[in-house]
């Protein structure tokens, strides 16, 4: 059973029909290039996902950027593609795992466990010899039956209360300069969230590829020290690339942390919301 990460090598060995794929490669900013580049080529029998419309629901004027989906469609979506409750699940993409963590993270929120990010993504299929298709046979539907599991995520209520009690340590996935405020590229406001302290995701990486558990073991207790993993809340731009952060501290054994699934796209919807730009 894999439930963190699989490289390309094992996932070529063991591979087989009772297994379910998803392509989940995402371009923020041409959003159909994505499935673009799974009709061009795929792992075999793998569906595809997109983002805004599989992912994440329709964007509201109080929301973030990709609010999370309907679960029960969801559910329905999953299924239909082959997903069991006892299904291993395999997520994938060409980014360093940050669209295929959502994926990961909202299985995990509906109580999937057995669910892994392709290491490498779609490179580390074709490096490791795996064929490449343009089809996409359809699957015998599966019976997946999870529910949402709330406490995985964090609405901006719940979050202001805890920031307000100083219970957590807020974690912002996004780069160096977005976080400091320097640039904003996609986000009308540029800045943070009061009191959250920085982690890129590409720290996460070494060469396109998650880095040993205890190197990220040690990085994460660096940032987190004594504080267990429940009370480490997870952030980014709109709730995407912040599962990437969750990911690694699971790879690294520090289970338990939770999302702040509107992130920064819907904190500055209200303009009375702190902003810190140092």
């Amino acid at each position: 059973m894999y439930t963190t990460i699989i490289s390309g090598p094992d996932l070529k060995e063991h591979l087989s029909k009772d297994w379910v794929v998803f392509d989940c490669r995402f371009n923020l900013a041409d959003t159909s290039a994505g499935e673009a580049a799974y009709i061009a080529g795929h792992i075999p029998g793998a569906t595809y996902l997109h983002l805004d419309n599989d992912l994440s629901s329709k964007v509201t004027p109080e929301s973030g950027r990709h609010p999370l989906p309907d679960m029960e469609q969801l559910v329905s979506r999953l299924a239909k593609a082959g997903v069991s409750n006892n299904s291993q699940v395999i997520v994938y993409d060409d980014c360093g795992g940050a669209m295929a963590a959502r994926a990961w993270w909202l299985l995990g929120c509906l109580g999937h466990k057995k669910v892994a990010v392709l290491d490498g993504g779609y490179a580390a299929w074709l490096n490791a010899g795996g064929e490449e298709s343009q089809f996409r046979e359809p699957g015998t539907e599966g019976d997946l039956s999870g529910q949402f599991q709330p406490e995985y995520s964090l609405t901006v209520d719940q979050l202001q209360t805890e920031l307000s009690q100083n219970s957590i340590s807020l974690v912002d996935a996004r780069g160096e300069e977005r976080f400091r405020g320097e640039v904003e590229p996609i986000d009308p406001v540029a800045g943070h969230i009061p009191g959250a302290v920085n982690r890129p995701l590409t720290d996460n990486l070494d060469q396109g590829v998650f880095k040993s558990p205890d190197r990220l073991r040690a990085e994460w207790q660096s940032i987190i020290g004594d504080l267990a993993p429940s009370h480490v809340v997870h952030m980014c731009g709109s709730g995407i690339t912040a599962c990437h952060n969750q990911l690694a501290m699971t790879i690294a054994g520090l289970k338990g942390s939770r999302i702040y699934a509107g992130s920064w796209s819907e904190w500055i919807r209200n303009p009375e919301r702190p902003v810190a730009t140092d």
